[in-house]
C-alpha cells in the first residue's frame, strides 16, 4: 500500500515504514504531523484517483529530523568582462518517518 501526497508544492510517494524529506514544516522533532493532501492511494490492484485529491484521506507520520540539504553552489561569470558572482543556498527539509495512512479503513468498510 502506497499514497501520493503534495507537500510544499511536489509530490511525495508514501509507504508506511519509509522516511521522507518534505520542505520544511513547521513543529518539533518527535511530534506528529498530519499531511491531508492525498492525491493517489493505491492498495494492491485497487487504485484510487482524486480530483485533485481524495477526501477524507490523510498520511499520517512522525518529525524525526529538522535539517538543512548541502550547499549548493550558484556561480556566474562572463567570460571577458571581469564579472563573477558566487552565492551559496542551504534549503531546509523536515523528514517524516511515515507511520501510516488513514482513512482507507472507514472507506473499504463502506465500500463492502
Amino acid at each position: 500500500m502506497y499514497a501520493i501526497f503534495k507537500s510544499g508544492g511536489k509530490q511525495y510517494e508514501a509507504k508506511p515504514g519509509n522516511v521522507v524529506r518534505v520542505e520544511k514544516l513547521p513543529g518539533e522533532v518527535g511530534e506528529n504531523v498530519l499531511l491531508d493532501q492525498v492525491l493517489l492511494l493505491a492498495d494492491g490492484d485497487d487504485v484510487r484517483v482524486g480530483q485533485p485529491l481524495l477526501a477524507g484521506m490523510a498520511v499520517q507520520g512522525r518529525i524525526v529530523e529538522q535539517g538543512r540539504a548541502r550547499k549548493i553552489v550558484i556561480f556566474k561569470h562572463k567570460r571577458r568582462k571581469d564579472y563573477r558572482k558566487k552565492q551559496g543556498h542551504r534549503q531546509s527539509y523536515t523528514a517524516v518517518l511515515i507511520e501510516g495512512i488513514r482513512g482507507q479503513e472507514e472507506s473499504s468498510a463502506a465500500e463492502q
